[in-house]
């Protein structure tokens, strides 16, 4: 089952933090902030990432978790990596996503570990714009629509 594992926001910057319900609205989580102007923009208003990519890292030494690389959504058992711009994703709650594009390693990863950049590449998960706004809260599933 593809589920979500974790909510995660920030003021800015990383790491994001996990919270237990997020407030989905069409410029992103309320609460979640991006340091870079660049990131702020309603096709990348989310953030996903697979938790079987933080595993993996963990694997190879690197301290991470859940938010900790910026990403809003982690998930678990739905391949980020293979979505094409315009998939529609649908969590249990109602919240409905269009995935925009995939995510390129940022410098600010060097904070975490300086070979972290290299290390996650071409496993960075992806953007999304919001289709339909809502709550959203671990443990809701996510699916194609």
């Amino acid at each position: 089952m593809s589920e979500i594992i974790a909510v995660n926001i920030s003021g800015g910057g990383i790491p994001k933090l996990p919270v237990q319900v997020g407030t989905v609205t069409s410029s992103g989580l309320d609460g979640d902030a991006h340091d870079h102007e660049k990131h702020d923009t309603p096709l990348q208003a989310i953030c996903l990432l697979n938790g079987e990519v933080l595993d993996d890292l963990r694997a190879e030494g690197f301290d991470v978790g859940p938010g900790a690389t910026g990403e809003n959504l982690t998930v678990r058992g739905f391949d980020i990596e293979a979505l094409e711009p315009g998939d529609r994703l649908q969590l249990s709650g109602g919240v409905q996503l269009e995935y925009t594009k995939k995510r390129k390693p940022c410098y600010v990863l060097d904070a975490i570990h300086e070979d972290l950049k290299d290390a996650i590449r071409g496993r960075c998960g992806g953007y999304a714009k919001v289709v339909e706004a809502g709550e959203v809260r671990p443990g809701e599933t996510i699916e194609l629509a």
